[in-house]
């Protein structure tokens, strides 16, 4: 019976002793998860900062490329106003050659044809008109000759749209005779400017340019 009674307790120690070894494996096991859960939690707070740093450069990089736009809006439009603002013209009436404009029984636009200058573009020499590109105070003057003649003087008149502004009139019977004006006009976008050649006047030109138009921006407003 007491060899019984020893093997018997011999066998319970031995099942205690591995009972104790798979504890000791389960909490050596559970102590490298549970240094994997804590290293895994690092790793995502690390993930979640990275996350914010990411939205923060993001956000950023957003607000530079508004800068960016609104500081290219603001480069196009001083560069447009900087074209605007210059603006200036001078014509002669003929293109080439020599001759007269006219009579004619009715007021008639004036082109002229021979572009000296044209910064900006605003005046046409199909049309003859020169076109406000910019609200501002311009001023003008022209210059207009014909030689003497009994029945026709020479004259034309200066409008702004369809309202006359002024005019240059000369008749003389013999000789040349030349007149001229000017004016200093506030335009809008978008307004018209040009000459009007008087019912019945004739106006000469050739290669020396007597008969001109001539215009500039002098300050927006």
């Amino acid at each position: 019976n007491m060899l019984h009674v020893l093997s018997i307790y011999l066998h319970v120690s031995l099942i205690k002793e591995n009972l104790r070894v798979e504890i000791r494996q389960l909490q050596t096991q559970n102590e490298a998860q549970t240094a994997k859960l804590r290293e895994l939690e690092v790793q995502k707070t690390e993930v979640d900062n990275l996350k914010q740093q990411l939205q923060a450069h993001t956000a950023e990089l957003i607000t530079i490329q508004d800068r960016t736009n609104v500081t290219e809006n603001q480069v196009e439009t001083l560069k447009r106003d900087g074209e605007a603002k210059q603006v200036a013209f001078s014509a002669s009436l003929l293109a080439s050659g020599s001759g007269y404009v006219g009579p004619f029984n009715t007021q008639t636009a004036l082109v002229f044809r021979h572009v000296v200058t044209n910064i900006g573009n605003a005046y046409n020499p199909n049309t003859g008109f020169f076109i406000a590109p910019v609200r501002g105070a311009y001023h003008f003057e022209f210059y207009i000759g014909a030689h003497g003649h009994n029945s026709h003087p020479s004259g034309a008149a200066l409008f702004k749209n369809g309202e006359h502004i002024f005019i240059a009139y000369e008749h003389q019977t013999n000789g040349y005779g030349s007149s001229a004006n000017g004016a200093t006009l506030l335009l809008e976008v978008g307004d018209v400017v040009f000459l009007r050649q008087y019912q019945n006047t004739r106006i000469y030109d050739n290669g020396n340019h007597h008969s001109t138009f001539s215009g500039h921006l002098l300050f927006t407003m």
